[in-house]
């Protein structure tokens, strides 16, 4: 599909992935919509794009939702990209009895959040040509990490979610559906996890710039090629490989 003249929509796009998806996006001749929760971060990462239009907006939350729809419907009914970006991860200690908190944000910011904004902006969707439905999982919806565990059980759950988007819209529309999914990736967001050791943001935003030129709808960035092979291959050997 065509890569110049868009109007997207990138939640979580005040920094990391996101903003560099942003920023490559609006120099290749885009216009670009980030999202976030924190409006210092979104207006600070505003001001360094061009043609970039940030709006303040927390996809956990209904209300936030329903305004961004109501804004995007309003203002900018020619979008036809959306890049469900935005996410949240904790690193859990099973054996402590303080998780379910952190874990239902996790799905909710992760999983549920992204079928919500994903149903309410359809019908713009729909109605513009050359859609796309852009949803940002991982590495780790192959091969958990342990460290990670509820992160990873969510991108499986978009991961599941979106092959079946995919297909369904296939049938009955124009809108195509690709699935980004980044290996370990050096950002603020990783750094709990080891994110220095990652690759940088840029590479994933330019190989997500080359799979929709391209129309390949599984982005195996990375590292992320190799697991998913041995998972096929050696499950027991790519769950070895990941929580070693």
């Amino acid at each position: 599909m065509k890569t110049t003249g868009n109007t997207v929509l990138i939640t979580g796009g005040s920094a990391g992935i996101g903003f560099e998806i942003a920023k490559l996006l609006s120099e290749k001749g885009n216009k670009v919509i980030i999202t976030g929760r924190n409006k210092q971060r979104l207006e600070a990462a505003s001001k360094q794009l061009k043609n970039v239009t940030a709006i303040v907006s927390d996809v956990s939350k209904a209300n936030d939702v329903d305004a961004l729809v109501a804004t995007i419907t309003q203002d900018f009914p020619s979008l036809n990209i959306v890049i469900n970006n935005a996410g949240k991860a904790s690193v859990l200690n099973f054996t402590k009895a303080e998780n379910f908190e952190s874990a239902g944000e996790e799905i909710d910011t992760n999983y549920l959040s992204v079928l919500r904004l994903t149903e309410k902006l359809l019908p713009v969707l729909k109605q513009n040509e050359q859609a796309a439905i852009v949803n940002v999982s991982s590495i780790v919806a192959f091969v958990p990490s342990h460290r990670i565990a509820t992160y990873a059980a969510s991108k499986a759950a978009l991961h599941s979610y979106t092959q079946s988007l995919r297909f369904v819209l296939s049938k009955d529309t124009q809108v195509k559906v690709f699935e980004l999914m980044p290996p370990l990736v050096n950002t603020e967001f990783s750094q709990e996890i080891g994110g220095e050791n990652g690759i940088p943001p840029s590479v994933v935003a330019e190989d997500l710039f080359n799979a929709i030129a391209n129309d390949e709808y599984e982005i195996h960035v990375g590292g992320t090629a190799d697991i998913y092979k041995l998972s096929l291959a050696s499950p027991k050997e790519a769950y070895a490989a990941m929580n070693s």
